[in-house]
């Protein structure tokens, strides 16, 4: 037989061996017993799933092989990984059976207790540093701060519940569960809880028992977990391949970040990055550790900014890789209802201001200052984030960028203050309930001002920091700022009169 036929039948025979199909990786690492047990029915059970994994890093090294990478490339922080998952690639079992006396959701499986959700402690084996980080990040506590705070959550009846009108009069019906983990909660996280056990027909396999889940599907950012961490990894790592491609690409972020509230999206679309972005990543080496800007890739993706380990030609460190989002952010743009500096602790559901509101900062913009950062460390967060400008910009450039978001921080309060004493003018005229009376959001002239610092004040920041300028004038920008101040001034006026 030919030489490239004897090529052929081995190369299809290993396809065979494996359940690879074309181009798709086979697993490079050993597997464990455990591991080739759950590939040898899964392969036919979720085969996308599985093929999905198998291109992915942790099928093609096992930890002994991370552990020895160069410190500079390594992915992997743990120093001490149990002996038993060091010679074999992470798979099935190394990620959904371990420490199943701490998981609710455990359930015998194939001859083994196997979770369904995968936990940022889960991760921790081999990635203790990014749990240890991502648990001081505000996004690992999002449900909490959402949930426990009485002012998002009245704000979020007012959004998701359903209102009903009878006798020329408004009601409003509690958003159910299900709405709840399609809307806030399906960003800021869910509680998965079981329920209880159910069958279900699984085809060539038959009948088979499983933990009923509540709460679940969800990947949300601060989600509570059956083992009682919060978080999910998969919100930016997507399983099963886990790609740090994936985690770097604006794309991902996309999913809780477009806005109108948190336009960071939108922004980086009509910005200059995201233009060069768009025409030029497919050139990029977005799988790189460490990223050198100008080498790997020639502009910021949200990850440049807020998380990849950044070196120069050199080697040189620029950025320190970091899972805490807030390590290079000095300001808190996403206004609530004014801009503010960074919170102290990521359980921003603790902070209250001095009116005793769950707000970073009273309604006439007083900031309660013991719960937020402090000038020093806002300039020592603000050097993280111009040093990384800085790798692509003269020192010219990005004083000026700096100079003129401070700008648009001014301006922008100034604009949400106007519309707030028109507010409280409102209140105390008795020409809407608000705090004390009723919720300060259900009411037409409550939500175009809850519109001027949710949405406009916000899109008008994020514009000036990300260089999107369009999203900061007419597109949800200043116009509307002016706009809203005239319209409830107007407003104010007619009702008056009454």
């Amino acid at each position: 037989m030919p030489l490239f036929c004897n090529l052929a039948l081995t190369l299809a025979l290993a396809l065979v061996l494996f359940g690879v199909g074309p181009g798709q990786a086979a697993p490079a690492a050993p597997l464990s017993e455990a591991t080739q047990a759950c590939l040898d029915c899964h392969n036919e059970a979720t085969p996308g799933i599985v093929a999905d994994w198998k291109r992915g890093r942790m099928a093609q090294k096992t930890p002994a092989q991370a552990l020895k990478e160069p410190q500079a490339q390594r992915r992997v922080s743990a120093k001490d990984i149990p002996a038993g998952l060091m010679q074999v690639a992470v798979g099935c079992a190394e990620c959904h059976t371990g420490n199943p006396k701490s998981h609710a959701d455990s359930f015998d499986h194939g001859d083994h207790q196997v979770h369904p959700v995968v936990t940022p402690a889960d991760c921790a084996v081999c990635h203790p540093q990014e749990r240890e980080q991502y648990g001081r990040n505000p996004m690992a506590h999002a449900r909490a701060n959402l949930l426990k705070n009485p002012l998002y959550m009245d704000l979020a009846q007012q959004t998701n519940g359903v209102p009903q009108a009878a006798g020329g009069k408004i009601s409003m019906q509690p958003a159910s569960p299900a709405a709840e983990a399609e809307s806030c909660l399906y960003c800021h996280g869910t509680e998965i809880k079981v329920l209880g056990q159910q069958s279900r027909d699984t085809g060539a396999f038959g009948e088979m028992s499983f933990p009923k889940l509540g709460g679940w599907p969800n990947r949300g950012v601060g989600r509570k977990n059956p083992d009682g961490t919060v978080g999910s990894c998969t919100s930016c790592h997507t399983r099963h391949q886990f790609a740090i491609e994936m985690a770097r690409s604006p794309y991902t972020c996309s999913e809780c970040h477009k806005g109108p509230d948190v336009p960071v999206y939108k922004v980086y679309q009509v910005s200059k990055h995201g233009n060069i972005f768009y025409a030029m990543h497919k050139q990029w080496a977005m799988d790189k550790v460490p990223w050198t800007p100008g080498k790997d890739f020639t502009a910021p993706t949200c990850a440049t900014c807020h998380v990849s380990l950044l070196a120069d030609p050199g080697g040189n460190v620029i950025a320190q890789r970091t899972h805490q989002m807030t390590d290079r952010i000095w300001v808190r743009l996403l206004g609530l209802i004014y801009s503010h500096p960074q919170p102290v602790s990521p359980e921003t559901w603790k902070i209250t201001n001095a009116d005793g509101q769950s707000l970073a900062t009273t309604l006439d913009g007083k900031p309660a200052s013991k719960f937020l950062i402090d000038a020093k460390e806002q300039a020592v967060r603000q050097k993280r984030m111009a040093k990384i400008c800085q790798a692509c910009h003269a020192q010219g450039w990005v004083d000026g960028q700096m100079a003129r978001l401070e700008q648009t921080i001014k301006d922008s309060d100034a604009m949400v203050l106007a519309a707030t004493r028109l507010m409280l003018e409102i209140w105390r005229q008795g020409l809407a309930q608000g705090p004390g009376k009723g919720s300060p959001f259900d009411e037409y002239i409550e939500r175009v001002w809850t519109q001027q610092w949710l949405f406009y004040a916000n899109s008008t920041r994020f514009a000036s920091a990300m260089m999107g300028a369009d999203l900061g004038v007419f597109d949800n920008g200043r116009w509307d700022l002016n706009k809203t101040v005239r319209h409830m001034h107007d407003w104010i006026k007619v009702r008056s009169k009454k």
